[in-house]
């Protein structure tokens, strides 16, 4: 039977998470944390209290259980509020409940899952190389067995959020020897481990968590704390890269739905030439766009989840939710400003770090480009 509607506990869910977030993720608040590149500690702590981080968690490991539909709502409504803090948010569950719950031995999961659960422990991610975007495989940050350990060497980019991590999911190649694909390695790293410099990468967007440059040498780690299977940890990446997708895609749409909010209140009240902006045919269809663009932006998303939770096939649907969501969000967020107009451009208003944010979802954590080439190669189109 097809549904479109979430169950009472789920819509309670929504609207507690909500209420929460109006009070300790309020404009004022997040704009502080956007200009003065501040983590939004107090609203993570906030969420963490009221254990919204134990999401996709096993009970018994002290979390809350849910499935990615929860977790979708949870992001959509964070991401409303606060873009980067639902990203500090899904790399929780991306690489914690989901990376150390699938793929995690028993005493991973008793070590570190609580203290995700609590807010206690953050996760990072470092994949990108200098030399390995989108061609992610072509990794070459190299782990070395040694005795109980593996010493890892390597310079990884773009790992967003590093310095609130506890514990980052660093890839790095245990075997040179076979293809690219192979011998491959998750590890679970200490971020305070000696051997990690850490360099700022001043960017565009995403200011309150950041993102970095981390250099690994010859860091130590316990051969206990290798994640799955060692040189396979390129296929179990990708149950990693499909839940990001998720988790992006739904606090996309949250930011999606926070600037057509501001562009509708403003046009109702700024006035030019005798009336509402709104009532001019010019904005009006703007609005109507961006809402009809964001309305099926979220069916892509909680589609997206169902067929996750249904254990169904969602490679296509997963390059198409990555593509779309993102792309959408930066079309009303440009479309925001231009309704907005000059005030639109000031950093005091929000829509500009709604652009400034929007951009990198067509670049970063598969670009626009490569879903296309995910999309054509499903539907059966020539590679060559």
């Amino acid at each position: 039977m097809l549904s479109f509607d979430f169950s009472a506990e789920q819509e309670l869910a929504r609207s507690t998470v909500r209420a929460l977030l109006a009070d300790v993720a309020n404009p004022k608040y997040v704009r502080e944390c956007d200009l003065g590149h501040r983590p939004p500690r107090e609203a993570f702590d906030a969420l963490a209290r009221d254990g919204w981080l134990g999401l996709g968690i096993e009970e018994k490991y002290g979390g809350s259980g849910g499935g990615p539909v929860d977790i979708a709502i949870l992001l959509e409504e964070t991401g409303r509020a606060h873009l980067d803090l639902g990203f500090w948010l899904f790399r929780n569950f991306s690489y914690g409940a989901i990376g150390i719950g699938q793929h995690g031995t028993e005493q991973q999961r008793k070590a570190y899952l609580p203290g995700i659960a609590r807010g206690e422990i953050s996760m990072a991610f470092s994949l990108t190389e200098p030399e390995a975007g989108s061609d992610a495989a072509a990794i070459i940050t190299r782990a070395e067995s040694d005795g109980d350990d593996f010493l890892i060497t390597g310079q990884k980019w773009f790992t967003s959020g590093f310095t609130v991590a506890d514990l980052c999911l660093v890839v790095a190649r245990t075997d040179a020897t076979g293809r690219k694909h192979e011998g491959i390695t998750n590890f679970l790293v200490d971020t305070k481990s000696p051997g990690i410099t850490v360099t700022p990468i001043p960017a565009l967007g995403m200011w309150s968590l950041g993102t970095y440059a981390v250099y690994y040498d010859h860091v130590r780690v316990p051969r206990a704390n290798v994640l799955g299977t060692i040189g396979e940890g390129w296929g179990e990446l990708r149950d990693y890269l499909e839940m990001e997708r998720l988790c992006l895609c739904a606090a996309r749409v949250g930011a999606s739905t926070a600037v057509l909010e501001e562009a509708v209140a403003y046009a109702k009240v700024r006035r030019q030439f005798g009336r509402a902006i709104g009532s001019f045919q010019g904005v009006s269809h703007k609005l109507a766009d961006m809402a009809t663009w964001i309305d099926a932006a979220r069916l892509l998303v909680y589609r997206f989840a169902w067929l996750k939770e249904q254990g169904r096939p969602r490679n296509k649907e997963a390059a198409m939710l990555k593509a779309y969501v993102s792309e959408i969000y930066q079309r009303v967020s440009e479309m925001g400003i231009q309704v907005l107009g000059g005030h639109g451009y000031t950093m005091e208003s929000a829509m500009s770090r709604h652009y400034r944010d929007s951009k990198i979802g067509m670049i970063g954590a598969g670009s626009s480009e490569i879903m296309r080439n995910v999309i054509a190669r499903e539907l059966g189109l020539p590679s060559k």
